[in-house]
């Protein structure tokens, strides 16, 4: 799709989706159980995106399609989503549904269109730091499990996986060209590392 059209959207801060990534979603709240309703009724669409502060949108997400779902006997939406393509804001559209709906424009980072290569002592660096993390978060990390992932799908996956602030979030989905993104999450990684111990000390 080049054309501008009309996208639902989830907004959920501190979660993120890249194209061609899975997120499985538990949905309950009634705006966005009529969302997914509305999705399946249509092209099985809508938008993951994050919200600022005031309320306001950030311009960029990614489009997700559902790619399975179950019902479950309290009312709520078990469904998988597939990251398709970014998206592009144009403006919000008034509605009478429940929830958000944008008028939107896909696009494709030309970085996306390069092919990059990891380093090894990157791959190494970054399972390391995000498993320091993890623990530090109390959560439970397998390194033998990151390290059987390939390069470029483990970073995307701890980039969706971390649990840093919105905006940083919102940085770690802009940053398209992935070695820059694993070398973002390092920095990141190092930089709650020293605030962590800097509590301990005090």
């Amino acid at each position: 799709m080049s054309d501008k059209f009309y996208l639902p959207i989830f907004p959920l801060n501190g979660a993120i989706l890249f194209p061609k990534t899975n997120l499985p979603l538990n949905i309950f709240e009634r705006r966005y159980l009529k969302m997914v309703d509305y999705a399946l009724s249509k092209n099985k669409k809508f938008g993951m995106i994050q919200s600022k502060d005031n309320g306001n949108l950030y311009e960029i997400g990614c489009i997700g399609k559902i790619i399975s779902y179950e019902e479950t006997a309290d009312g709520r939406y078990l469904i998988n989503i597939v990251g398709e393509q970014y998206f592009k804001v144009l403006n919000e559209k008034k509605s009478q549904n429940l929830f958000r709906t944008v008028e939107a424009k896909e696009f494709v980072p030309d970085i996306i269109k390069k092919k990059i290569q990891i380093k090894d002592q990157t791959k190494i660096s970054l399972i390391q730091k995000y498993v320091n993390y993890a623990e530090s978060s109390k959560q439970e990390v397998d390194s033998s499990l990151l390290e059987k992932i390939d390069s470029l799908t483990l970073i995307k996956f701890i980039a969706m996986a971390v649990r840093f602030g919105t905006a940083e979030k919102q940085m770690l989905l802009e940053t398209y060209q992935t070695d820059l993104l694993a070398s973002k999450l390092i920095t990141l990684f190092d930089y709650y590392s020293s605030n962590n111990k800097s509590k301990s000390l005090n």
